[in-house]
């Protein structure tokens, strides 16, 4: 069953752990929880590393920021006054990291004939699970360089997502020893170390429970990376319920069309709720939920918003031991 565990120290990361990726079905909104992750870790005065490594910049979107650079760039600044870290973001592709690892390994010379020839795009794409590596090795480099308190992984959409953080297992399959041999074993111990995991994200509905769920059990036989919990994204609040003073003073087609929209999203509030209570049974894990935001586009005041709720919500699931 699931290794649910706290890693440590509930006050450091996200429940303790420094190294989270993000993993959701495209248009879960998994880049948005991304971002409030982030918010929430920096209001608690630790530095914050986004990385994207797909390329999109939403991120940077989110912060105001036009696009994310190969160097980490604040996306929003600390400020001691009210004890916030700072929250810096990057992109990671695999030419850029491959061309770092050669200058860290003083083959400076050698990384710019390959980027003058061209020849990058055919060296990072040579063997399955390479390009993920480069990406995963630039990744480990950043955390054992504490870069930031907390790295933060906006990892592709969930079934590319698997097949990204198996790439280090893959390739150790393969290559018996050498250099890749040793760094697909130092970032899959990385993956499987009691500071990292995977925060699971979802929407209240069928097809995309059903990914989350074979998500999980995929990212825990087959990559080992623990679990910290499920965020169900853009719930829809309440229906208020009306009486027959709010309907008077509406005409008949008015009042017709009022009921049959609060009837939709009635049944709409009901369905979704069925959909929770099946995750619930279905993935035995600590479960977070964010409402949907007012606006089609989110502000930056919807963040701050999401990141005070998923705050509370996870230090009531440290109290409640819901995380031991």
């Amino acid at each position: 069953m699931f290794r649910v565990n706290n890693g440590g120290r509930h006050d450091i990361g996200v429940l303790g752990r420094r190294l989270v990726a993000i993993v959701g079905k495209g248009g879960v909104g998994k880049t948005t929880v991304a971002a409030v992750l982030a918010e929430q870790c920096a209001r608690s005065g630790q530095s914050v590393l986004l990385l994207d490594i797909e390329g999109k910049h939403d991120l940077a979107r989110l912060f105001g920021c036009e696009r994310l650079t190969a160097r980490p760039v604040a996306l929003a600044p600390a400020d001691p006054a009210t004890n916030r870290g700072v929250i810096l973001g990057c992109s990671v592709a695999p030419d850029t990291a491959l061309l770092d690892y050669l200058h860290d390994h003083n083959l400076g010379m050698l990384a710019k004939r390959l980027g003058s020839s061209g020849a990058i795009d055919v060296i990072a794409t040579s063997a399955p699970g390479i390009k993920d590596l480069l990406v995963l090795g630039r990744i480990k480099q950043y955390f054992h360089a504490e870069t930031a308190d907390v790295l933060i992984i906006d990892t592709p959409a969930s079934g590319h997502a698997i097949t990204f953080l198996l790439g280090p297992s893959a390739l150790a399959d393969t290559v018996s020893t050498g250099t890749i041999r040793r760094q697909a074993d130092e970032v899959r111990s990385l993956l499987t170390d009691e500071r990292s995991g995977v925060l699971l994200v979802t929407l209240a509905e069928e097809t995309p429970i059903n990914e989350t769920v074979e998500a999980a059990y995929a990212l825990e036989d087959r990559v080992g990376v623990a679990l910290i919990g499920v965020v169900v994204n853009a719930l829809v609040a309440s229906v208020p319920q009306t009486n027959g003073a709010d309907l008077e003073v509406l005409d008949g087609a008015e009042r017709t069309a009022l009921e049959e929209a609060l009837g939709f999203e009635r049944s709409r509030v009901l369905r979704q709720n069925e959909q929770i209570r099946s995750l619930t049974q279905r993935l035995p894990l600590p479960q977070f939920s964010l409402q949907r935001a007012s606006t089609q586009r989110i502000r930056e005041q919807d963040i701050a918003d999401f990141a005070e709720s998923l705050r509370k919500q996870m230090a009531n699931s440290t109290r409640t031991g819901a995380l031991q």
